[in-house]
């Protein structure tokens, strides 16, 4: 007897002739993986590939850099420019000029009548470097409002903020060669193998050739806890417990690097003291880590000779964020883990070029890690732009967390959204609603028309994406990487770049400054503007070619290290010379004060959010490729078997989840990687996650704690399902 075909008809991939390559960088995550871009002979993309010759990726790709050819002509692109006097009448297609004509009267308008500040500009974390700091110098030297911020607060504001408090700036020390060298890895609050995924190959490649411990600190059974040799199942909110009881253990037992801490720290006598309180016996019972483990992950980490943390939204996504990105630091000052191969601490970015946003966009300061509140640096930049220095504001404005607040108060009456969808990524989203429909005026710039967020748009700018443009994207480990041109802009959508020019002409300021027509120069430019004593954001050694023929280069890279061939600096701080005022890193000593929202019996379950490897942030490109969206086409959630027996809930059932802030309805995925008083629901999906979400904010950086809060379970039959879904327009 025979079982399955006799006869086999292989699958056949239709073969795609290339008359091209075209070089570029992919537009997801912030791994920064160089591809190359076939080119047709009818003139458009047909295949891609990854860079064999690049290190970050050397030829890999996930799933959905494979198939990012596919966005150019995907649905809901946007055509050409729209506009409308009020958002209950239809938009009505104009020009390019009349569009920006309209849009520049209405911010200026809006200023007269309320105040600078009174108009918001909220951008991303995906455009290219080059446009970044040109919206900057428009939004800065131009515009004048203070109330300027990026998305990336809702990802990476934590980790700026830790590093700048530890180490007196950003930029992340480390680099993805360190998995090469370290001996022992913490990762903290990081699912690299679905966030990260080419990473998570390069980190088990370094592990198959020589084994270290891996040690995985998640509240959630992940698909990286699994390949870890310790998983931690910490109590959500609690990683600073954690850090503090490992510190307690390293002081207890004598496993600091004395040295390293009096060469190159301040701050260590109170950081003991403060520890003293976080005894393993205590802290067990806050963290839900028994104290013989976290003696032990402490021991590890501290004996290793070179010990490395990584993290992502784990720790980010927090009202102890902040906190948790500095008591990281701690822990690799104390055991002289900074700027060594293999020992550092090393945040793993969310978006594309959140880097570049950070570097260059002047959302928290002034371009090149400039600060508002630096005399100095305020003037700089004043001269460098043609503006009098008295334009720029003392200190920065609002983040994104608060201008939508300053929204429901009527302190901003206009806001500009640029690639960033509000309507699906911010938390609380029921009160972002009535927020949105209070503004006088609102500008969408995206790629998609049928993005959320332009249901409340006045007007709405189409953007090309990625490869319709050029310019730099810089990654996790500070690559400034290449996106070569490769096709003309979809219809009349035109390049960020060019928006933010023609944006410019329309306020006076721009006739005293220069904004120019091409990425090149405006890269030459920022190269000019990094050079500095001290200065660590030095990439003046960069040129479009040498960036391209190295397959990317890591900043500073000196126009010295290019004289001499070098392929820029891996790592920060390697002579212990920090970004402070006496060259040393502060020791930041953290008190756990638990302000989370915790299950009780109304709401007796924690709510997890996270990312999965087939979608990113909120679907505007993932939702539209087939190939990719047919994994996970709808929302979902994981639970528990057991706490799914004591509700009568079946595998592939219905939920209902509600929150004390709203309620979402989910298709349950049954499974032992949730605890029994917690669901994981992953957070792409409109009408979702963020109806639930209650998004307290960290103190120092303004980021949400998406990860914190409580939420109870009703089955519902599926045909109440669609129909409740219906009503709120799921995506």
């Amino acid at each position: 007897m025979f079982f399955g075909r006799t006869k086999r008809n292989p699958v056949r991939i239709p073969s795609k002739p290339v008359v091209e390559w075209k070089y570029s960088t992919c537009n997801y995550c912030s791994t920064g993986c160089a591809i190359e871009l076939g080119i047709g002979s009818d003139g458009k993309v047909v295949t891609s590939r990854g860079h064999a010759e690049a290190d970050v990726n050397r030829g890999k790709l996930c799933i959905k850099g494979i198939l990012e050819q596919e966005l150019f002509e995907s649905p809901g692109r946007g055509i050409e420019p729209l506009l409308r006097d009020t958002t209950d009448r239809p938009f009505a297609a104009v020009s390019w000029d009349k569009a920006l004509d309209a849009s520049a009267g209405k911010i200026k308008a809006i200023q007269e009548k309320y105040g600078r500040d009174s108009f918001a500009v909220v951008s991303t974390g995906q455009l290219l470097t080059e446009e970044f700091y040109t919206l900057g110098k428009l939004v800065r030297g131009c515009i004048g409002t203070n109330n300027y911020d990026g998305n990336t607060t809702l990802c990476m504001a934590s980790a700026v903020s830790g590093y700048k408090r530890s180490f007196g700036s950003d930029g992340p020390p480390g680099c993805y060669e360190d998995f090469e060298h370290t001996e022992c890895l913490m990762a903290w609050g990081s699912n690299l193998p679905e966030q990260h995924p080419v990473l998570y190959w390069r980190l088990k490649e370094a592990r198959e050739k020589r084994h270290f411990p891996m040690i995985v600190i998640d509240p959630r059974v992940t698909m990286f806890a699994q390949w870890a040799d310790i998983h931690l199942p910490i109590t959500p909110g609690t990683d600073t417990v954690l850090m503090n009881a490992m510190l307690y253990v390293i002081f207890d037992e004598g496993l600091e690097d004395a040295d390293y801490i009096a060469k190159h720290t301040n701050g260590i006598e109170q950081l003991r003291e403060t520890v003293k309180a976080y005894d393993p016996k205590i802290a067990q019972r806050q963290c839900g880590i028994d104290e013989d483990t976290i003696r032990n992950v402490a021991r590890l980490y501290a004996k290793a000779g070179a010990s490395m943390s990584i993290w992502t939204m784990g720790i980010n996504q927090s009202t102890h964020g902040s906190d948790g990105v500095c008591n990281i630091n701690n822990l690799s000052l104390v055991t002289g883990n900074i700027g060594k191969p293999g020992g550092t601490s090393l945040s793993i970015t969310g978006q594309c070029n959140a880097m570049g946003t950070r570097e260059w966009s002047s959302c928290s300061g002034l371009p090149g890690y400039r600060l508002l509140e630096n005399a100095e640096h305020r003037q700089e930049i004043a001269e460098a732009w043609n503006v009098d220095a008295d334009f720029f504001p003392p200190k920065v404005g609002l983040k994104q967390t608060d201008i939508f607040p300053a929204i429901e108060t009527g302190q901003i009456k206009g806001l500009w959204l640029v690639a960033t969808n509000p309507l699906t990524s911010m938390a609380n989203q029921g009160r972002i609603r009535k927020m949105m429909e209070k503004l006088d005026y609102l500008i969408v710039q995206d790629v998609y028309q049928d993005v959320e967020t332009v249901e409340y748009a006045h007007a709405y700018f189409p953007a090309a994406v990625w490869a319709e443009k050029q310019g730099c994207h810089t990654n996790s480990e500070r690559r400034v990487n290449l996106t070569r041109n490769a096709l003309d802009p979809f219809a009349q959508s035109k390049p960020d770049f060019w928006i933010f020019n023609q944006m410019a002409k329309r306020f006076d300021n721009a006739a005293n400054m220069s904004f120019p027509q091409d990425t090149e120069t405006v890269f030459d430019e920022m190269k000019r503007l990094s050079v500095g004593q001290g200065r660590t954001l030095d990439i003046s050694g960069m040129t479009y070619d040498r960036i391209e023929q190295a397959r990317g280069l890591q900043w500073p890279f000196t126009e010295a290290d290019a004289e001499n061939h070098q392929v820029g600096s891996p790592r920060l701080y390697v002579d212990g010379k920090f970004q402070t005022p006496d060259g040393r890193a502060n020791l930041i000593a953290v008190n756990f004060v638990n302000n989370n929202e915790v299950p009780d019996t109304e709401y007796p379950f924690w709510m997890n959010s996270g990312r999965v490897v087939e979608h990113f942030h909120t679907r505007t490109r993932t939702g539209k490729i087939g190939n990719i969206n047919k994994f996970s086409p709808t929302p979902y959630m994981e639970l528990n078997p057991d706490a799914a027996a004591e509700l009568g809930i079946g595998h592939g059932d219905y939920v209902r989840t509600i929150s004390r802030r709203g309620d979402a309805v989910v298709m349950v995925q049954l499974t032992q990687r949730v605890p029994p008083n917690m669901v994981f629901i992953p957070f792409h999906y409109h009408d979702c996650v963020n109806r639930l979400t209650l998004g307290l904010l960290d103190p120092y950086s303004r980021q949400p704690a998406f990860k914190q809060c409580a939420v109870r379970l009703e089955k519902v039959s599926q045909t109440l399902a669609a129909q409740l879904n219906l009503q709120r327009r799921a995506f």
